[in-house]
């Protein structure tokens, strides 16, 4: 498939490093939705594993139509602070051919964006689900069957093995309603309502999370 113009870049291949393993959130702007989730998804990550164990794991984020370099919505880097997760830094990113060649698990908002990112090509169809959906199939892997994650190499095969768990499981395990795999944007809404935004992924990245790394969530 022929790449957006402008957007093309001609890698002949994903470059993916020894022992890493990137994760990409996607959402419209790149200013709400997605940071929210890349800096919790971080947080989760070394709260559970540690620095050493996690930093095989790599987490970022893009928008597809982003605000490229705009800082992070004020109410949701607000809402990021609650939770202890640390907003510091970020810029948002206008989402690349690059971006998803590299990218071996994508994360999307939205059905739409999920559907924008397969069209991209780079048989990103396999590695790319709403993070609502992916929430839905990992909790029907059972975790016996992955990579004990000891290792932050293992901890990588893990999230390889449980990204091709939930491809061969997303035909079988349908969404109640379209609606139940979106999360909707909250940009220009008052804090509360991107409160319940960071609650809703909060939760529904906790399974995820805890497939990946094989720790559950401190009570």
């Amino acid at each position: 498939m022929t790449p957006p113009e402008g957007r093309g870049i001609p890698v002949p291949a994903a470059p993916h490093g020894p022992g890493v393993f990137r994760i990409l959130h996607v959402s419209t702007g790149n200013v709400c939705r997605s940071p929210l989730t890349e800096r919790l998804n971080r947080y989760a990550l070394a709260d559970r594993l540690g620095n050493t164990r996690s930093g095989g794991i790599v987490v970022e984020s893009a928008g597809t139509w982003g605000h490229e370099g705009a800082p992070m919505e004020e109410h949701a880097a607000a809402v990021l602070h609650e939770y202890g997760a640390d907003p510091g830094g970020f810029l948002a990113r206008e989402l690349l051919d690059e971006h998803v060649i590299r990218a071996d698990l994508v994360l999307t908002a939205t059905r739409d964006h999920r559907a924008q990112v397969i069209s991209m090509g780079h048989s990103a169809g396999l590695r790319t689900f709403t993070l609502k959906e992916f929430t839905r199939l990992v909790r029907a892997i059972d975790p016996a069957t992955l990579p004990a994650p000891r290792t932050a190499v293992s901890v990588v095969e893990r999230a390889g093995a449980l990204v091709q768990a939930a491809a061969a499981l997303r035909g079988w395990l349908l969404a109640p309603n379209p609606e139940a795999d979106e999360i909707y944007d909250p940009y220009g809404a008052p804090i509360p309502y991107f409160r319940s935004v960071g609650d809703e992924i909060s939760e529904a990245l906790d399974p995820v999370v805890t497939a990946l790394t094989g720790v559950p969530a401190r009570m």
